[in-house]
């Protein structure tokens, strides 16, 4: 059994949480840098499109019985692209929810 699974996302994780630190790092350094939004929300939806293709592409490697791709790579893969697409779900239902109750505003 291999863990080069369990090593890859042990240095996802890592990474991710380096770069979440220096995120907030440098937002609180430079608090009245503008966010663009749109690149913001397009940059995400880039995200989780690529990986559900990488999801796809290790599953169809699997299926074709590629020895270098092993189930744990892929049910990993499977699982951060519910996830990313599951989280872009509920932030298009929050935007969604917002718009209304803006529309709903009286003037």
């Amino acid at each position: 059994m291999s863990i080069n699974g369990i090593d890859n996302m042990l240095g996802e994780l890592r990474a991710m949480s380096a770069k979440a630190a220096g995120g907030i790092a440098s937002s609180a350094n430079d608090p009245a840098q503008p966010v663009d939004f749109a690149a913001l929300l397009k940059s995400s939806l880039d995200q989780v499109s690529q990986a559900q293709q990488q999801s796809r592409e290790l599953q169809q490697q699997f299926e074709l019985g590629n020895p270098d791709t092993n189930l744990q790579d892929v049910m990993i893969a499977m699982q951060k692209a519910s996830l990313s697409f599951e989280t872009m779900v509920q932030v298009r239902n929050k935007l969604v929810s917002a718009y209304q109750e803006i529309m709903n505003i009286q003037v």
